[in-house]
């Protein structure tokens, strides 16, 4: 690894550090434009003890992001490394957890894959539909179900506007990427629309810190375009009819270190909804949705051969893996009267997926879950809030009955303490439970679901009448029935999924700071620290760092067509277990990103000029951790680790209508 010593320039650095990410406390502020009641709910949850952090639209655009999980990188708390670059799978930690622990979902409906659950659904999420990102931090099961045990990430995409108006974008970088996209949004009378679509490209880099000669295919690259629109129609009386649709087609390389000549997934991807919302007085609210999300993928891996260099066909063109999620969901509140407000819930999820290139047998599930919450409301107390629901859940053979407490107290006008518990559930995805490929772990239709305890305790404020924010968070977390594969069965010499006696318990802390100098300058930073290990285990979890850090310093004055920021995110101590070798440490880095932007017209700032580097310093780092692989000349295996973007320089052009 190269300029390692950067990470103490990054520990001085991230607490005088700025980004656009909206605290918990600060959610009040944003607005939205024809919401119902499943629109806000991350926002009530929020004033209940749930900690929340938002990625605005200007962090999006400010950093010149391509893909959704670049845009999450500054989020406190939320460790995300995209594998090798803009739309490929990512690792992520969410307060010591592991990736399938969080749940995704856009304008509220779930993506995550049923198949493989630690199969993150970043490669279809361009960051030009963001209208922001909603981060739940800690166990939220109770309304949105397994695979929400430690949190999640609702992506907002373009919301609906009375004005008419739109945007249109583009960029170029060394790298032979080209991004474009635009929207446009208005209202008709009692109509109102989004359209929006984008295309990204790119020739991409050399993956894999090593790679054999046999490998000819070395730039991990992709082209991917989007469309989406949404439409609502007033239809009186406080009532509105939503429809949203989106479709994405992507051609994304999936490389590996020896012998690959072509292999690509090429996706296609569904995802719509219908949803009536009645927000009509205080006594009564509610939602009834409907939802649709399919995912394709045609795969193709043609290898060569290291000794004579032909082609060897694995999975010919079109090989097909994928899967249909349809279901739909309704939520009323009710308050009947003063003092207390009442949420009661129903979820059906109809899941269906078939894999030929690694093989599943039976892959359908459905899904009944119950939901009721009760809270307080400002008639009993306008300095604390609390609330208590429970969820049973149902499917096949297994049913779960999670709870949840949570509430907050403004002790004084500048400083509060929040607090959420209670448990959350993981059912087994698809490959867990009936894999039957003979090159790998077979699957345990027996599996009982992942179940975790959690608690996450705060406390915050502000300080010189409101210029300096900060928080600190306690979190705490202990899974029982951790799905994991034992390689104890002699009947089954490539293991098979069980659920482990052990339990897992995750512990640790979160610091937030930030400010706002002369309405121009904005610094924050923050610093995460956990602990994540088996029972009866001092050795941290692979791929869960032990320590990491984020923040960036932003001037954008008012009063000035320009602005620059710059950003530092720093890793600690991370470790993963490659075959045949001794386990690596490949954490211990710091990338450094800067922006700057002019308005060419001034205070109409219509037309914006921006120039982006990523990874300033060209650090040399680890994604995914370190693999190992056999050399083409058959004398052993060889250690190569997945690399991080290399030093990236963007420039773009956007223009408001």
């Amino acid at each position: 690894m190269q300029f390692r010593n950067i990470s103490q320039v990054a520990l001085a650095t991230v607490f005088v550090c700025s980004g656009h990410i909206a605290r918990a406390e600060n959610v009040a502020d944003i607005v939205v434009t024809g919401a119902g009641l499943e629109e806000t709910l991350p926002q009530e949850l929020a004033h209940y003890g749930s900690a929340i952090e938002v990625v605005t639209e200007k962090l999006v655009k400010d950093g010149a992001f391509v893909d959704v999980a670049a845009a999450l990188e500054l989020v406190p708390g939320l460790y995300i490394k995209p594998a090798s670059g803009p739309f490929s799978y990512v690792d992520l930690s969410l307060q010591g957890s592991r990736t399938q622990d969080i749940l995704w979902a856009v304008d509220g409906i779930r993506i995550n894959n049923r198949l493989y659950g630690g199969t993150s659904p970043n490669d279809t999420l361009p960051a030009s539909m963001i209208e922001r990102i909603e981060v739940l931090k800690g166990g939220e099961s109770l309304f949105y179900g397994t695979q929400a045990a430690a949190g999640v990430i609702n992506i907002v995409t373009r919301s609906f506007s009375d004005d008419f108006n739109g945007q249109i974008n583009g960029s170029v970088d060394n790298r032979a990427g080209t991004n474009l996209d635009g929207y446009l949004r208005g209202s008709i009378g009692r109509h109102r629309f989004v359209a929006y679509a984008s295309r990204n490209r790119s020739e991409g880099y050399q993956p894999f810190s090593a790679m054999e000669p046999s490998a000819t295919d070395r730039k991990r690259g992709y082209e991917l375009w989007s469309v989406g629109g949404k439409y609502q129609y007033d239809l009186g009386a406080d009532f509105a009819f939503n429809l949203q649709y989106q479709h994405t087609e992507a051609r994304l390389d999936n490389l590996s270190a020896i012998r690959t000549r072509e292999s690509r997934n090429d996706r296609n991807e569904e995802i719509a909804s219908v949803r009536l919302d009645y927000v009509g007085n205080d006594t009564v609210q509610f939602f009834l949705k409907g939802y649709f999300h399919d995912w394709k993928t045609a795969y193709i891996q043609i290898r060569n051969d290291p000794a004579t260099g032909a082609p060897v066909v694995i999975y010919p063109e079109g090989t097909f893996w994928g899967y249909r999620d349809f279901g739909g969901s309704a939520l009323v509140k009710l308050k009947p009267h003063r003092g207390l407000e009442y949420l009661v819930g129903y979820d059906y999820q109809n899941f269906s997926g078939r894999d030929d290139v690694l093989l599943i047998g039976k892959s359908k599930e459905r899904v009944h879950a119950g939901t009721f919450q009760v809270r307080t409301t400002d008639d009993l107390s306008r300095r604390g809030r609390f609330a208590a629901g429970l969820r049973y859940n149902k499917t096949g053979g297994a049913q779960t009955t999670v709870w949840n407490v949570s509430g907050r107290s403004d002790v004084t006008a500048s400083l509060y303490v929040e607090a959420i518990g209670g448990t959350s559930f993981i059912l087994p995805d698809a490959s867990q439970l009936y894999q039957i490929d003979p090159c790998c772990e077979r699957g345990n239709p027996n599996l009982k679901p992942e179940e975790s305890l959690n608690l996450n305790v705060a406390t915050g404020g502000t300080l010189a009448t409101g210029a300096l924010t900060w928080r600190a968070t306690y979190f705490r977390r202990r899974i029982d029935n951790l799905i994991d594969v034992s390689f104890n069965d002699p009947a089954f010499p490539d293991g098979i999924y069980v659920n482990v006696d052990r339990r897992v318990k995750v512990e640790g802390g979160e610091f937030q700071l930030s400010a706002v100098l002369a309405e121009a300058w904005h610094l924050s930073g923050s610093y995460t620290v956990t602990r994540a290990r088996n029972q009866g285990s001092d050795r941290q979890r692979d791929r869960t760092p032990k320590q990491f850090a984020s923040g960036s310093i932003a001037y954008a004055p008012a009063d000035r067509p320009f602005g620059t920021n710059l950003s530092v995110n720093w890793v600690g101590d991370t470790w993963s277990s490659p075959a045949g070798f001794a386990r690596q440490n490949y954490g211990n880095y710091a990338v450094v990103g800067a922006g700057f932007h002019l308005y060419p017209d001034g205070s109409a700032r219509r037309h914006r000029l921006g120039i982006n580097i990523e990874n300033m310093f060209d650090n040399d780092y680890a994604t995914r951790g370190y693999g190992s692989a056999q050399r083409d000349d058959g004398s052993g295996r060889f250690l190569y680790f997945t690399r991080g973007v290399p030093r990236t320089l963007r420039v773009s052009y956007g223009l408001s209508i």
